[in-house]
C-alpha cells in the first residue's frame, strides 16, 4: 500500500476505495471545508449575540425569560452533537451525517428568516404599546431555532473532526500539518462570527432582522455548494467496529463481573491481541495505565470461566479509562462554559444601558461588542501559533509548546480575570447610577459601553487556550472509534455551562427577588444587583479553577504503539507527556 502511494491510516473515497496520499486531503481538501465553517459561525452568533435583543424587543418578553431562553437554547445547540456524533460513529459515518444535518440547518434558517420578515409572524404595536407575542407566532419562532438546534447536532461534531480525517497520522509530515489544524479551523470560525458581530448585528437592528437572518442563510447554501465540489479529494475513515461505544458498557459489566477475581501483579499478563493484529488491521494498540484499575478486572484472562464470555483486551479497556478520564476533566469545563455564556446575554442587556454614541448621528448595537471577543481571537491565534508554539517548544521539547492541560488551566485563569473586571465595571456602572440618581429602566446612564472591552477582550484571550485546547484535547484523547463521539465533550460542555446559567439566573431571580425585594437581574438593571450575580460566579470561578488543577494532576495521556513509516514501531503518548498535570 505505502509503495503505491496510498494513505497509510487506511482512509478511502466515497466509494469506499483506498486512496492516494499526493491526490487527496491536507489542506487541499480542509480548503473546501472551512468556508462552511465560516458560514455556520456567522449564522449561529449572528442568531445567538442578539437573540436577547430580539425576545426583549421584538417577542416582548421580560429579561430574565430571555435570558433563560437564550441559554436553554443555545444549551440545546452545544449538547444535540452527541447524538449526531454517535450516528456519525455507529452508522452513517461523518459525511453523510453531516451531509443529511447540514440540510436540517439550513431548512431551520429559512424558516427562521421567515419568522422575522413576515409581519403577521410578529406582535403588532400601536400607539408605542405592543401586544405579546400569540402561541402560534412563538412557536412558529422557536420551532425554527429547535430546528437549527438539530441540524447543528449532526455538523458540530463532524465537520470539524472530517477536517482532521484529513491528515494521515501515520505520516510524519501530515502529522505535523495536522498540529496546527484546529488553530486555523478555529481562525475560520472567528471570522464568521466577527462578520456576524460586526454586521449581522448592525443590520437586524437598522435595516431589518428578516435581512439580517437571510444573509447568512444564502452563505450557508453558497458554502455547502463549495463543500461539495472538494468530494473527489476527501478522505474518509473507515469504521473499524460496528458499534464503538459498546466497550463503554461490556468493559464495566466485564470488570464487576470479575469483581471478586484477583489482578495479575504484572499487567502484561491480562488479555490483550498481538501487536502484529492491531497493525493488519490497521489499528492501535492503547497502553495499559495504573488508573480505574478496578476497571482492568474485565481483561483478566478465563476471569468468566467459559468461552461465552471472553475477556476484553487491555485496548477496550484503556479506551473505558480514556472516557472516564476525559469525563473528569470535562465536568471542570462547566464553570467556564457558564462564563462564556454572559457574553450573549447579562453582558448584552448591561451594554444596553450605557451610552453607545459614536457622533451624533451613529449608536453602536450592544451587541457588536461581542465583535471585541471575536478580534481578540483573531489576532491571539496566529500570535499563539507562530511565536508563543515555538518559544515554548524550545524550553519544554514538547511540539505543541505546552501540554494540552497546561494550555487549559491559562485559560481557566484568564476567565477568572474576566469576570472579575466585569464585577468591577459593574460596581463602577452602579456608582455613576447612584451618583446621577437614575432610576429608570430605559435611562442611559452616562458612561461610555467601551467599559465593558476589557471583559470581551480577555474572554477571547482565553478562549484561544479553552476553546481550541479543549477541542484538540478531546478530539486527541478519544479512542480511535470514537473521535467524533469525543469531541461532543466539548460541545456538550457548552451546552451543559448554557443550560447552568439558565438555571443558576433563574434561581438567583427567585431567591434574590422574594418579598418584594429588587432580583439581582430584574428588568430594570438600573435598579438591580448585577455586582453581586458577577461576584458570585467569579467565587465559583476560583473554586473551579482549584478542582481543575486537581483533577489534571490526575489525569494519564493515551499511549499508542503505531508502525511508522520505516517499518519500526513507535510508542507515542499523545499529549507528549506521561502526567496530564500542569508540571512539564
Amino acid at each position: 500500500m505505502e509503495a503505491k502511494g496510498f494513505t497509510q491510516d487506511g482512509t478511502v473515497d466515497l466509494q469506499g476505495r483506498p486512496v492516494l496520499s499526493s491526490k487527496t486531503g491536507k489542506w487541499k481538501a480542509c480548503a473546501f471545508l472551512v468556508g462552511y465553517e465560516a458560514f455556520e459561525r456567522m449564522a449561529f452568533y449572528g442568531i445567538q449575540s442578539n437573540l436577547v435583543n430580539y425576545l426583549t424587543t421584538q417577542l416582548h418578553e421580560d429579561t430574565v425569560a430571555s435570558v433563560r431562553n437564550v441559554n436553554n437554547w443555545s444549551g440545546a445547540v452545544w449538547i444535540t452533537p452527541i447524538l449526531g456524533a454517535y450516528i456519525a460513529d455507529t452508522y452513517l459515518g461523518r459525511f453523510w451525517t453531516f451531509t443529511v444535518s447540514s440540510l436540517i440547518y439550513v431548512m431551520g434558517m429559512i424558516l427562521l428568516t421567515m419568522a422575522a420578515s413576515f409581519k403577521f409572524m410578529k406582535p403588532t404595536c400601536r400607539n408605542g404599546i405592543c401586544s405579546k407575542a400569540s402561541t402560534s407566532q412563538i412557536a412558529f419562532f422557536y420551532t425554527s431555532l429547535y430546528i437549527i438546534a438539530i441540524g447543528a447536532g449532526g455538523t458540530k461534531p463532524n465537520i470539524s473532526t472530517f477536517g482532521a480525517d484529513q491528515f494521515d497520522d501515520f505520516d510524519r509530515h501530515e502529522k505535523n500539518l495536522k498540529a496546527s489544524f484546529f488553530n486555523w479551523w478555529m481562525f475560520s470560525s472567528f471570522v464568521g462570527a466577527l462578520c456576524a458581530t460586526l454586521g449581522l448585528v448592525y443590520i437586524q437592528e437598522n435595516l431589518g432582522w428578516g435581512l439580517g437572518y437571510g444573509i447568512p442563510t444564502v452563505g450557508l447554501l453558497f458554502s455547502l455548494f463549495i463543500f461539495y465540489l472538494g468530494t473527489p479529494i476527501y478522505r474518509h475513515k473507515v469504521r473499524k467496529s460496528k458499534s464503538p461505544a459498546r466497550d463503554l458498557v461490556r468493559v464495566p459489566i466485564a470488570a464487576f463481573r470479575n469483581r471478586k477475581l484477583q489482578l495479575p501483579n504484572n499487567p502484561s499478563e491480562l488479555h490483550e491481541f498481538e501487536l502484529q493484529d492491531y497493525i493488519r488491521n490497521g489499528k492501535r494498540q492503547v497502553h495499559h495505565t495504573p488508573v480505574f484499575r478496578c476497571l482492568d478486572k474485565a481483561a483478566i484472562k478465563h476471569g468468566s470461566g467459559g468461552d461465552t464470555n471472553p475477556p476484553c483486551t487491555v485496548t477496550q479497556v484503556e479506551g473505558t479509562k480514556l472516557v472516564l478520564g476525559m469525563a473528569l476533566i470535562w465536568l471542570v469545563t462547566l464553570i467556564p462554559s457558564t462564563i462564556w455564556a454572559q457574553i450573549n446575554t447579562l453582558f448584552v442587556k448591561q451594554g444596553t444601558t450605557l451610552d453607545r454614541n459614536l457622533g451624533p448621528t451613529f449608536q453602536i448595537p450592544a451587541a457588536s461588542l461581542g465583535s471585541f471577543v471575536t478580534l481578540s481571537m483573531l489576532l491571539s491565534v496566529p500570535m499563539y501559533d507562530r511565536y508563543f508554539v515555538p518559544l515554548m517548544r524550545k524550553r519544554t521539547g514538547n511540539p505543541r509548546g505546552i501540554t494540552l492541560l497546561q494550555r487549559l488551566g491559562i485559560g481557566f485563569g484568564i476567565q477568572v480575570m474576566a469576570i472579575a473586571i466585569a464585577y468591577v465595571v459593574e460596581v463602577r456602572r452602579l456608582h455613576v447610577i447612584r451618583s446621577h440618581h437614575i432610576s429608570g429602566a430605559k435611562e442611559i446612564v452616562p458612561m461610555s459601553i467601551f467599559w465593558l472591552l476589557p471583559q470581551y477582550i480577555l474572554l477571547g484571550i482565553a478562549d484561544v487556550f479553552n476553546a481550541i485546547g479543549l477541542l484538540e484535547f478531546f478530539y486527541d484523547q478519544s479512542p480511535e472509534d470514537m473521535q467524533s463521539l469525543g469531541t461532543t465533550f466539548f460541545t456538550s460542555g457548552i451546552g451543559v455551562g448554557n443550560f447552568l446559567n439558565s438555571f443558576l439566573v433563574t434561581m438567583v431571580d427567585k431567591i434574590t427577588g422574594r418579598n418584594g425585594k429588587n432580583s439581582w437581574i430584574g428588568d430594570n438593571l438600573n435598579n438591580s444587583h448585577l455586582d453581586h450575580y458577577y461576584g458570585f460566579l467569579m467565587a465559583i470561578s476560583i473554586l473551579n479553577l482549584g478542582a481543575f488543577l486537581w483533577a489534571s494532576s490526575r489525569y494519564i495521556y493515551k499511549r499508542e504503539t503505531k508502525e511508522m513509516n520505516e517499518g519500526c514501531l513507535e510508542m507515542e503518548t499523545k499529549a507528549l507527556d506521561t502526567s496530564l498535570g500542569l508540571q512539564v
